[in-house]
């Protein structure tokens, strides 16, 4: 007999509330994104668009960063055109559909789903809305364009205020 969703994510609930204090209290991960070979593509469209100092003067940040196999999943020539055009509107609009302001790290994203019965909106620093809701264990981002990322690798330190979660897949704030 399976539970009902709602027993389940008062479950997850409770374990994350307890397991995110204690995790949050003693982490001292130091992700450095620029020591991994992991997102290349991701730093160059940063540097394109020159991000960098909205990054490191503004925040604290949270980045949905999509690994460079999810980047040749959404279109390596895409991306690379999209880098590489005198205008880069739209590759800044890609980029800061995967930032949202303030610090949701995992505990918090959870946190937010079981306040919102199972499904969570955060405002991207794009101006649009992102959905998050589980999928078994997974948190899995929502797009307006119905696209999915799952996030992968969750609560990497860029530096002391940013956190940053690898997502298998670019998210779209509109159709590109």
């Amino acid at each position: 007999m399976k539970a009902p969703i709602s027993k389940i994510l008062f479950g997850i609930c409770m374990v994350i509330s307890v397991f995110g204090m204690a995790q949050n209290a003693s982490k001292d991960l130091n992700f450095n994104a620029e020591e991994t070979s992991n997102y290349t593509i991701l730093l160059a469209a940063v540097k394109a668009t020159q991000l960098e100092d909205l990054l490191d003067k503004s925040g604290p940040f949270t980045i949905f960063a999509p690994s460079d196999a999810a980047f040749e999943k959404f279109s390596s020539e895409k991306i690379a055109q999209l880098i590489n055009s005198k205008d880069k509107s739209a590759l800044k609009s890609l980029l800061t559909y995967h930032i949202v302001a303030g610090q949701l790290t995992a505990s918090r994203i959870l946190s937010a789903m079981c306040r919102g019965n199972g499904k969570a909106s955060f405002t991207t620093v794009q101006g649009k809305k992102l959905m998050a809701h589980l999928d078994g264990y997974d948190i899995v981002l929502t797009d307006p364009m119905g696209n999915t990322a799952r996030i992968t690798t969750a609560d990497l330190n860029m530096n002391k205020d940013d956190v940053v979660h690898e997502i298998d897949s670019v998210i779209l704030p509109t159709q590109m």
